[in-house]
């Protein structure tokens, strides 16, 4: 199968204007340092979290005669720095930075948030003469979309100088894109999510009451866990040559596509799967997420008796016991394996890998999260992106549960959720919920260019993502 040519060149976003915000106001003890949790330090060089939403601009003919572009466009900055400054209030730890104590019992460094030097979160102000057809039509994600986020390539460890959290607001013809790029050591994709739907919140309390405070109706719960008997902060084993957690990683040549599955497509995976092994327990992501593992893996063409595995991101807050408040904000996840051969992977059947990919998930619970905090605390190791997937696996990555179209900036509803370059890897998946809602999902896929040609030509992965069609 010969891959498709490489796309063009993207056109330069201009930058216009670049600030830092602080928060409105801080609540008592936002002084207190933020110390992290194992889970949390072993993201030091992983990429910053960057996703966001692209909005469509009402269009001239649709406002007052006297429309002025340049005027809207300012109102709508300053609103959104306004209400982002009030939304840093309740998530004041995004304002800071992250430092190093250097401790002498244990001689160990700490990383920790440190909430009192709080330069803010950045905002940028930027512009494209591209339209939203120009970021939306084509089949693969184009390349220009990387430069709607702050902090590329940057690792969470380059916290310590830049800011934890970024929003960059760039201009189309006939659209803007809010990008956010998060500290990932700060907050999860659950804690990122939390944030925007809650920044929305503020800006349309603003809009309606002018007041500047506003309750949010989801606070964060900022308070991190720990293991009981390491109740932190808890020291990394370097001293002078912290390299080993602050890797950086060369992305390779990639091809980026979005894929739409519709409920009805989903819910047939389900009653497949679930036919095939004669239960009824196995979930519609843990069918889709099978679907994805033994489509790729087709498409790369390996031999029966190599090894491959599908990794999966999970929320650690409802595995805990007790558990974690829903509004936990922090980054208490870890990553789940299952694996086979290639061999057994296409020739089980639908059924068989998605009950595989069911075990893992029903087996991991608390008992399991405490002996990893327990042995990280003891060979502590940052994950590391050219380490993380070997060219045999998938990684699946984000939520359909995210509210991502609930956030709403004055401009209505959202038209699609994009991602930076943060985190991608041959094999990389990120599942966004459909615009329609009701169960759909939209799967960002990112392969080498020969295997997404190979998996576009895959009559079981096209049949369910094109079923709506």
């Amino acid at each position: 199968m010969t891959p498709p040519p490489p796309p063009p060149p993207p056109q330069s976003v201009r930058y216009i204007s670049d600030c830092l915000v602080k928060p409105r106001r801080l609540p008592r003890h936002s002084d207190d340092p933020l110390h992290l949790a194992p889970w949390e330090l072993a993201m030091l060089s992983l990429h910053y979290i960057q996703k966001g939403l692209l909005f469509p601009l009402p269009p001239p003919h649709s406002l007052d005669p006297g429309f002025d572009r340049s005027a809207f466009i300012h109102s709508f900055l300053e609103k959104l720095k306004r209400s982002l400054s009030s939304a840093l209030s309740h998530f004041y730890p995004l304002a800071g930075r992250l430092a190093t104590l250097r401790r002498t019992d244990p001689p160990f460094p700490t990383v920790f948030v440190d909430c009192a030097n709080s330069p803010g979160a950045r905002f940028i102000h930027a512009a494209l003469d591209m339209t939203v057809a120009d970021i939306l039509s084509p089949t693969y994600v184009p390349s220009v979309v990387q430069s709607f986020f702050d902090h590329n390539w940057a690792v969470n460890h380059d916290g310590h100088a830049l800011s934890l959290l970024s929003a960059q607001v760039t201009e189309l013809a006939d659209g803007v894109f809010i990008g956010l790029s998060m500290n990932h050591v700060i907050g999860d994709g659950t804690s990122f999510w939390l944030f925007f739907n809650s920044w929305s919140e503020i800006f349309q309390a603003q809009e309606k009451g002018g007041v500047d405070v506003v309750q949010l109706s989801c606070p964060p719960v900022l308070t991190r866990w720990f293991p009981e008997n390491h109740p932190g902060p808890i020291s990394l084993p370097y001293a002078d040559d912290p390299s080993s957690f602050h890797a950086r990683y060369e992305v390779p040549d990639l091809r980026e596509r979005v894929f739409h599955f519709s409920a009805d497509a989903i819910a047939g995976l389900k009653v497949e799967a679930n036919r095939q092994c004669g239960i009824t327990k196995i979930s519609s992501f843990q069918s889709l997420t099978a679907l994805v593992w033994r489509c790729i893996t087709r498409a790369r063409h390996f031999p029966p008796s190599q090894v491959t595995s599908c990794r999966m991101t999970s929320n650690n807050r409802v595995r805990l016991d007790p558990p974690l408040p829903p509004l936990y904000f922090g980054s208490p996840v870890t990553l789940l394996r299952a694996a086979t051969t290639v061999g057994e992977l296409l020739g089980g059947g639908l059924g068989w890998v998605a009950l595989l990919l069911h075990a893992v998930v029903a087996e991991h619970g608390d008992a399991k999260l405490r002996e990893w905090n327990e042995e990280w605390i003891e060979r502590p190791q940052v994950y590391r992106l050219d380490k993380l997937l070997d060219p045999c696996s998938i990684l699946m990555a984000s939520s359909p549960r995210f509210n991502m179209y609930g956030n709403d900036f004055g401009l209505g509803k959202a038209l699609a959720p994009r991602s930076g370059c943060a985190n991608k890897i041959d094999g990389n998946v990120f599942s966004y919920p459909g615009r329609e809602g009701g169960g759909s999902v939209d799967l960002e896929i990112c392969l080498s260019p020969a295997t997404m040609a190979a998996l576009e030509a895959d009559a079981e992965f096209m049949a369910a993502a094109l079923m709506d069609l």
